[in-house]
């Protein structure tokens, strides 16, 4: 099964433990695909520096390449206007179709609002977890 992450997931999947970080877990083991591109792996960077959570330039760059290499690396080829209130979110909708997804795993209200789009199920983590 493949899936694309949004950058909240990804985010607290490395810094939180709960259903974000299991799915980075099971990740990990094969159980799932991730698909990740250029722009949600800055995006992910751009969190990551903020110095609320005390991490290292370093310890960024490890995660985001560790991130690189482990995700599939999908370069979409259209550029999508879905989300009208939260444009950045359709970059999240290019890497999945780019990526052929099954999922969109998020926490961000606008795109679980559409539920699913272009046949591709977007879920928060515990309803994706729990399918």
């Amino acid at each position: 099964m493949r899936m694309v992450c949004d950058t909240n997931v990804l985010v607290s999947g490395v810094l939180f433990n709960g259903p974000p970080r299991r799915i980075l877990e099971r990740i990990a083991r094969g159980h799932f695909e991730n698909a990740v591109s250029i722009d949600i792996l800055a995006e992910v960077k751009d969190v990551l520096i903020r110095p609320k959570f005390g991490l290292t330039q370093e310890q960024v760059s490890v995660i985001v390449e560790t991130f690189a290499e482990t995700f599939l690396l999908v370069s979409p080829d259209v550029h999508l206007c879905v989300v009208e209130n939260d444009p950045d979110d359709d970059r999240i909708l290019e890497a999945a179709l780019a990526a052929k997804a099954d999922y969109i795993v998020s926490g961000d209200k606008h795109l679980l609002s559409l539920k699913e789009w272009n046949g591709i199920r977007i879920r928060t983590p515990s309803e994706f977890l729990n399918k």
